[in-house]
């Protein structure tokens, strides 16, 4: 598995990836993706901003995320741990519904991690629903801990952050994961 930058190419596949996931979450009773996000335009729009990533398995997106310094004004009243100008956030992360249940979420995180990591930046921060307790198991079970909330259009949001730190990777690992670079 790789992360590649994603491309204009890739917005048919990552769309009806998050149609599927929307399906997904909804069928869970997690109403937190809709009609009115993400849309086509965020990715189109990541892309033409060069920060959606795609991770790929047997020539297939199996998740995608957008690595940013973007974010939301509650961000900056949160408990940090790192400095703001070595933080990242990840934004929009999902993987496909055909591929979960396999610890490709946890395998996805280290490659973002990686690739927030040779962009220089010593953390990651998010937010996740609280009313998606898949993702918030998989970001607490992966190292990322609560700095603050937020109250937005769905509800309550957990802003969360993880402090990076180099790590070798075992020959096995290595040989399945490679991140790429702009």
């Amino acid at each position: 598995m790789h992360l590649r930058p994603g491309t204009k190419e890739d917005l048919d596949d990552i769309c009806l990836l998050i149609e599927k996931a929307v399906e997904r979450m909804t069928d869970h009773g997690i109403y937190q993706w809709d009609e009115l996000y993400p849309t086509r335009k965020d990715f189109s729009d990541d892309i033409d901003s060069n920060t959606l990533y795609a991770a790929i398995e047997d020539d297939m997106i199996v998740a995608i995320c957008v690595i940013s310094r973007e974010c939301e004004e509650e961000y900056h009243m949160c408990r940090w741990d790192n400095p703001d100008e070595s933080s990242c956030v990840l934004h929009r992360f999902c993987v496909s519904p055909d591929h979960q249940n396999r610890g490709i979420g946890s395998l996805v995180l280290s490659l973002i991690e990686e690739q927030a990591l040779s962009m220089g930046y010593t953390s990651v921060r998010l937010d996740v629903f609280s009313g998606n307790r898949y993702a918030l198991k998989l970001y607490e079970k992966n190292g990322y801990e609560k700095r603050g909330h937020a109250i937005w259009r769905k509800g309550l949001f957990f802003i969360m952050e993880k402090t990076l730190s180099p790590q070798t990777r075992s020959g096995a690992d290595r040989e399945k994961v490679h991140v790429c670079a702009y």
